[in-house]
């Protein structure tokens, strides 16, 4: 059978990751992921539980592990190197958003899960960056006549709880924040992009350099349209949070159909009235 198209070019996306981290300057653009680990921590001091063998999947640990240096570190790949049933908490860190496999991503974290385990996933969503995608299609479209692949396409959030269910996670929840940055000029955004590893990894991306006169009009477009009196212009995050549990007997279930053993109208103290039969 006929694979299907790969989105990401994962060997240019590794490539963009290890540039930042060697680089040095990705210190400097953590704040994604400051911001995603706290969020975490939140969610795992509300759980009140005590997590014995977690695992974070992250190609930039340094961040995360001081968040959690109990925790296991795997990198983000198209298979990842999990065990079944191994752990009790799975950490899918800043990476789903580049996934050629979502599901089967949720499913390999799922299954590496012991019965009642939990899983978070942290990642970007589709209003990311949406003034530079708005920016850079009207400048390609106006000097070339056309737009190709620069900016991930990302989910957005209405499709992903049904996507935990089909992963077959328990009490799937799926909610997001945007985080709106404020830059010097569009070109401290595109160094902190660089930073950040999110440079274009598209499988389907031009082989060649952007034409410069394509970036120029784009940033000076952002500029006008987006920047204040002091020349700073706005970049919208999108931060996605899914959670859900390996299913186990001990979760609350719900009822079936007709199972009730006392009816609304007595719950509720209210006088029930028939209605008319039709015909």
């Amino acid at each position: 059978m006929k694979e299907p198209p790969k989105l990401t070019d994962r060997v240019a996306l590794s490539r963009n990751r290890q540039r930042a981290l060697q680089s040095g300057a990705h210190q400097g653009a953590g704040f994604l992921h400051a911001a995603m680990i706290a969020d975490v921590q939140e969610r795992l001091n509300e759980v009140n539980r005590t997590f014995t063998d977690p695992v974070i999947v992250t190609d930039f640990p340094h961040f995360w592990q001081k968040a959690l240096p109990q925790a296991t570190i795997v990198p983000d790949e198209d298979v990842l190197s999990l065990d079944r049933s191994r752990h009790d908490l799975v950490i899918h860190a800043m990476s789903l958003h580049w996934a050629n496999d979502p599901l089967g991503q949720l499913v390999q974290c799922r299954l590496a899960l012991r019965p009642d385990g939990l899983f978070i996933a942290q990642f970007l969503g589709g209003r990311t960056l949406q003034q530079l995608r708005a920016c850079l299609a009207h400048a390609e479209a106006s000097i070339t006549g056309g737009v190709s692949p620069r900016v991930l396409p990302m989910a957005e959030i209405r499709d992903l709880g049904d996507l935990l269910h089909r992963a077959g996670f328990a009490m799937p929840v799926a909610d997001s924040t945007l985080q709106t940055v404020l830059y010097g000029s569009p070109y401290a955004l595109l160094g902190d992009l660089r930073a950040m590893g999110e440079t274009n990894a598209l499988a389907g991306r031009l082989r060649h350099p952007t034409r410069r006169s394509i970036v120029t009009e784009a940033m000076a477009l952002y500029a006008s349209t987006y920047g204040d009196a002091d020349g700073r212009v706005p970049a919208s995050f999108e931060i996605i949070s899914l959670t859900g549990w390996a299913p186990d007997e001990s979760q609350p279930k719900a009822l079936r159909p007709g199972s009730a053993q006392q009816r609304l109208a007595d719950a509720l103290n209210a006088q029930e009235r028939r209605l008319p039969d039709e015909g």
